[in-house]
């Protein structure tokens, strides 16, 4: 590998690996990617994640195709460091989930063959189409031997905390454990709230007010759950909402020359309901014109 190796770049994807692979090249690689392992690039995987998704929010289609790039990387890197060690390949990843496709849509590919695309009957609503995914993954573990201990044991524990607490909620749905609608969740946070209050004001440990917070952010992720939204999608937009307020507010203390330290508390809070008028007012004038 100490001179140009063949490879072709009119397969992109084939490029990218011969990158990653020169980068992993023990002698003549990168220091920092050589140093790295599958444990230590996992948060900038959990992190490129996101940021394809703060892409999606944007709307910048330029913006969402770089991160998606970045999202790749992480594919292609963890599959490299894989390969070095003989236990799988790019190639291996690839089919898999080309295989795991096949078999897990037989509505759409009968017999999880792709030659037979188009002769099956066509599910026409999502549910059904859900439904015929866990069924076949419920066969596969079955065909495999596998038997899980506990119905949440198909809830992965390296999900962020909102979304597995949505996941570990849907399992305990599919076995009945569910309210029938939003009205008793609703009134599940309202106790939660009235609680984790009752604490706070008896100032009671601060593991104690931990756990009824916890109990109450659960009981938001259900109320997710039933309204069809992802947490971690609707606290993202809450996040960006304050982020943009919060500069506006930055930039009405920069035109009076007024520092933060020169503010009181409720004048603060005037310049924050100011920011948020006119945001709203910005979003309403983009919508007009949206219309016209």
């Amino acid at each position: 590998m100490t001179g140009r190796m063949t490879v072709s770049d009119e397969i992109p994807i084939e490029k990218l690996r011969y990158i990653m692979a020169c980068l992993r090249h023990p002698e003549f690689g990168c220091p920092w990617d050589l140093e790295q392992s599958a444990t230590t690039i996992a948060p900038n995987t959990l992190e490129e994640a996101y940021e394809v998704v703060d892409a999606i929010e944007s709307g910048d289609s330029e913006h969402l195709k770089e991160e998606l790039g970045d999202l790749l990387l992480q594919v292609v890197f963890h599959s490299q460091l894989a390969e070095e060690q003989n236990i799988f390949t790019l190639n291996d990843v690839v089919s898999g989930i080309s295989e795991k496709l096949l078999r897990r849509h037989p509505h759409v590919f009968p017999g999880g063959e792709l030659d037979h695309f188009g002769r099956a009957l066509t599910l026409t609503k999502a549910g059904d189409a859900l439904s015929a995914w866990d069924a076949v993954k419920a066969q596969e573990k079955i065909d495999k031997g596998e038997s899980e201990e506990s119905v949440m044991s198909a809830v992965p524990k390296g999900l962020s905390p909102f979304n597995r607490a949505r996941k570990l909620q849907k399992q305990a749905s599919k076995v009945g454990f569910d309210w029938d609608d939003i009205g008793p969740v609703l009134a599940k946070i309202e106790e939660e709230l009235a609680e984790l209050k009752e604490e706070v004001e008896k100032k009671s440990a601060l593991d104690v007010i931990e756990e009824e917070l916890g109990d109450l952010l659960f009981s938001c992720v259900n109320a997710s759950r039933f309204l069809k939204l992802d947490p971690e999608i609707t606290l993202l937009k809450a996040n960006n909402k304050f982020e943009k307020r919060f500069k506006l507010m930055e930039q009405m203390l920069k035109n009076t020359e007024a520092g933060w330290a020169d503010c009181s508390l409720e004048e603060l809070d005037v310049l924050w309901e100011k920011a948020k008028r006119e945001i709203v007012a910005e979003k309403q004038q983009a919508k007009f014109k949206g219309i016209t």
